[in-house]
């Protein structure tokens, strides 16, 4: 991320603290609106699972300026996700809700830069979960049982 889209991200995520457990609802709604065969996957309490939610966005803000230092934990919760049934289609679902949400608590201040920025954050996220994801054993195995003309999703 360059320093200017650090910046974004972190002026924008510092008006969106006060709003957190509304944001995340938000989000949820937007999920479920985008991919209703995504909401038995959550079978708890989705107040405490956006909780979780702002918890990581949190952390990747908190780590801007060394994300690198998130792949290990971006890893092991893309393995954890798989144990879920999430697949690679579903990243880009939760990145398109992601965004929108993001819109709507922002507003005027979600303009191109700043959605441009996010985008940039959140593909780091996407990229080091399904690096994780890939890395599990069980999809692994799938993906060897998977017929070649249907090859799996990267």
């Amino acid at each position: 991320m360059t320093a200017r889209e650090k910046q974004v991200v972190r002026e924008s995520f510092d008006s969106l603290r006060g709003v957190a457990g509304p944001l995340s609802l938000l989000f949820y709604g937007r999920l479920f609106e985008l991919e209703p065969g995504l909401r038995p996957m959550f079978r708890g309490d989705i107040a405490q699972q956006g909780r979780k939610l702002m918890e990581m966005l949190s952390a990747v803000v908190d780590h801007l300026d060394r994300l690198e230092t998130l792949t290990p934990t971006l890893h092991a919760l893309g393995r954890r996700h798989v144990s879920y049934g999430v697949v690679a289609d579903h990243y880009g679902v939760v990145e398109r809700a992601l965004l929108w949400s993001l819109g709507h608590a922002l507003e005027a201040n979600f303009d191109e830069e700043a959605r441009a920025a996010w985008s940039t954050a959140i593909r780091f996220v996407s990229a080091g979960m399904q690096a994780g994801a890939v890395s599990d054993p069980s999809t692994l195995a799938e993906a060897a049982r998977a017929p070649a003309s249907n090859p799996p999703q990267p």
